[in-house]
């Protein structure tokens, strides 16, 4: 009697184990697709009459052909359920969307320009009731400012500890945000004053580089091919996009500007801005920048690894485009040329 009951739970256990050790399959999907395909998945069993349930983020789906055309593109899970109750197997396999067409390629017109200081390293660039706004970088020069375009006279300026390395800026409900660039915290100011309301703290996001708002959410992105979408009030970061394009991820997006329903992005030490679909992530466009800089007078006083395009600004109330770049002596209104 005790004999079978200690071995009634052991052969329990070898039982559950057998027939776990049954649902051998492999989860056959593609690693990477365009999302004007159809994810089309399946597995091969040994064994039959065996429930299967398939997840994809999460969610559970009842077909083993999916339509992707309104998900965002970036990476995703699938997954697989075999077995019931506590005889299951799950299997998981990562499958990169992309956009289902290459980015189409623009081109500039130079419309006007206006002097700009050299010795900003301009990270932040921003209109606001019709006049300009600028955040720079670098420790020990970091600064918030109010800037007239016409002269480039500064009319206010807020400098920031010399720990900091500032990012960018947007400004949101009469309230400056700016970012850094790795202490991951970010300073909140009275637009009219500039004085220092309250911090916010990164969450997800692994650095501060670009910023930027859509009217509801302040847009983000921190280096990597994620832009990050934040509750203005609680400043928590509430989802994000992964840029893509028909073949590869976006990196290196810096700073950041919102219109036209679109994101428009500058692409780290690239002549470029890229177009965004802020619903998906894919990159539509990008406005080819090269040989802008030669219209500076001081493109060579500084050195050209740190001379780069950096800074969008688009004035709601004039309807017009401007950019400029890290110790550039100008800033341009330019127009797209599609």
């Amino acid at each position: 009697m005790k004999l079978h009951k200690l071995l009634t739970p052991l052969v329990l256990a070898f039982s559950f184990f057998a027939c776990t050790k049954t649902h051998k399959f492999e989860l056959q999907a593609p690693n990477k697709i365009q999302i004007n395909q159809s994810l089309s998945f399946k597995i091969n069993l040994d064994t039959e009459n065996l429930k299967v349930v398939y997840f994809l983020d999460g969610k559970k789906t009842e077909n083993n052909a999916i339509d992707i055309s309104s998900y965002k593109l970036g990476t995703h899970t699938l997954a697989v359920v075999v077995g019931e109750q506590n005889d299951t197997v799950r299997k998981e396999k990562k499958i990169l969307f992309l956009n289902s067409t290459k980015p189409k390629i623009y081109t500039y017109k130079v419309i006007n320009s206006y002097p700009h200081d050299e010795s900003s390293f301009t990270q932040g660039l921003e209109f606001y009731k019709n006049e300009l706004y600028e955040g720079t970088g670098q420790r020990g020069q970091s600064l918030l400012r109010k800037v007239d375009l016409e002269t480039g006279k500064v009319l206010k300026e807020q400098a920031l500890a010399s720990k900091y390395f500032g990012e960018g800026i947007t400004i949101f409900n009469k309230q400056i945000y700016q970012l850094t660039w790795q202490s991951k915290i970010g300073f909140i100011y009275d637009v009219d004053t500039f004085k220092t309301l309250k911090t916010f703290n990164y969450q997800a996001s692994k650095e501060g580089w670009g910023l930027t708002h859509n009217n509801t959410h302040l847009i983000k992105s921190d280096g990597t091919e994620k832009i990050w979408f934040l509750d203005p009030k609680s400043t928590q970061e509430t989802s994000h996009i992964e840029v893509y394009t028909n073949k590869r991820r976006v990196e290196n997006l810096n700073e950041l500007e919102y219109f036209n329903n679109r994101i428009y992005a500058n692409v780290w030490t690239k002549n470029a801005i890229a177009i965004i679909n802020p619903k998906n992530g894919a990159l539509e466009a990008l406005v080819n920048m090269k040989g802008l800089a030669k219209y500076l007078d001081n493109k060579t006083t500084i050195n050209s690894d740190s001379k780069v395009l950096n800074g969008i600004a688009y004035n709601a109330t004039t309807q017009k485009l401007y950019v400029t770049g890290k110790y550039w002596d100008k800033i341009f209104e330019i127009e797209i040329v599609k």
